[in-house]
């Protein structure tokens, strides 16, 4: 079975550690006394910060169960799906089925833009203070339907979502003038025109040109 990178990194790492610290631990028992004095083995200080590293990688998301970063194999129930981000000024949630980040009430422009305005005021976006944002996926943007839910199928930690179509990123490839987009009033999935005016609802996370 193959080792997380993660994993595999902090083995090798803890692994020069202990050697060095081995090596010091040598070299302190063959000092003079005079030098033995003056000279602090520095082992256990290692090992208390090798396992300081590990306990925030655990519970900070950078390894296991806790990592966020783009992870699509959980299935949390919305009641608990669902985190507000304090850093953005509760103005972005995060997904912690999938680690995307969106934002907390989507735009409530009536009518919406047509597609190419809506990427554009995607990526000019300004959300809690940050940049970076995007049109998602017609995959990424499906994800937050919920069909236990009543329309808009998203639960409450999100405000201001319409019953109405909402403009994804990804491309019809029998049309170069149609686009997915994705209802919120029935949840389905349908193809717009590109000159038509359809919601927004902006996400932040990385992205692969292919996908779009």
């Amino acid at each position: 079975m193959m080792q997380p990178r993660a994993s595999r990194w902090l083995s090798g790492f803890g692994a020069v550690i202990l050697i060095g610290g081995l090596v010091l631990s040598n070299y302190g028992e063959g000092a003079t006394p005079a030098e033995a004095h003056s000279y602090q083995n520095p082992f256990k200080q290692i090992l208390a910060k090798l396992n300081e590293i590990l306990t925030k990688l655990n519970s900070s998301g950078g390894g296991g169960a806790g990592n966020h970063t783009m992870r699509w194999d959980t299935h949390n129930p919305s009641a608990s799906r669902f985190t507000v981000l304090t850093d953005f000024g509760s103005a972005a949630v995060r997904d912690n089925n999938t680690g995307l980040v969106w934002e907390q009430s989507p735009a409530m422009l009536t009518p919406g833009p047509t597609w190419s305005d809506a990427r554009l005021q995607c990526v000019d976006k300004n959300v809690g203070g940050t940049r970076g944002w995007r049109l998602p996926s017609v995959v990424e943007l499906a994800s937050l339907i919920d069909p236990s839910l009543p329309p808009p199928f998203v639960p409450g930690v999100f405000t201001g979502v319409h019953l109405g179509p909402y403009w994804s990123a990804t491309s019809n490839a029998e049309s170069s003038t149609t686009k997915f987009a994705i209802n919120f009033q029935d949840g389905l999935v349908g193809l717009s025109s590109k000159s038509t005016g359809n919601y927004l609802w902006c996400v932040r996370g990385s992205m692969q040109e292919s996908a779009y």
